[in-house]
């Protein structure tokens, strides 16, 4: 039992690795890399489909400037500072498409169901869309 311990905890340092403050914001980069895709596994499992909720754009977004900053400031290794330094522009750009996507979505008037743009009638309670499409006229 006495070799657990000394697993996590030896010559002072924790899993053997010297700890400093860029160390742990390289750590947080990956442990947010990671987290992105259980939270889009979990999205799709619930949904039933594919889906890439906002947090997993969020996520990607952090883990990634979170890696830059680790590169930048620490490791300064030109690879690594490259792999990171561009990656986050498509992570926004996607967070920007869904909220544009978001919005156009059309109200019910009747049942308040959020439709697809396209949609002509309502898939809750087959009321009508195109009077919502007009008011935005």
């Amino acid at each position: 039992m006495d070799a657990f311990p000394s697993l996590l905890w030896h010559d002072g340092k924790f899993l053997g690795i010297e700890w400093h403050l860029w160390k742990v914001i390289g750590w947080l980069g990956n442990l947010a890399f990671a987290s992105r895709f259980l939270v889009q596994w979990y999205a799709t499992e619930k949904r039933k489909e594919v889906v890439v909720p906002a947090a997993f754009w969020w996520l990607s977004i952090a883990g990634s400037w979170l890696l830059l900053s680790y590169a930048l400031f620490s490791a300064k290794n030109s690879v690594f500072i490259f792999a990171n330094a561009f990656n986050w522009i498509p992570y926004l750009r996607n967070l920007v498409i869904q909220q544009r996507h978001r919005k156009a979505h059309l109200s019910c008037h009747r049942c308040q169901r959020m439709n697809p743009p396209q949609a002509r009638y309502c898939m809750q309670c087959g009321n009508g869309l195109e009077s919502a499409r007009s008011d935005e006229v």
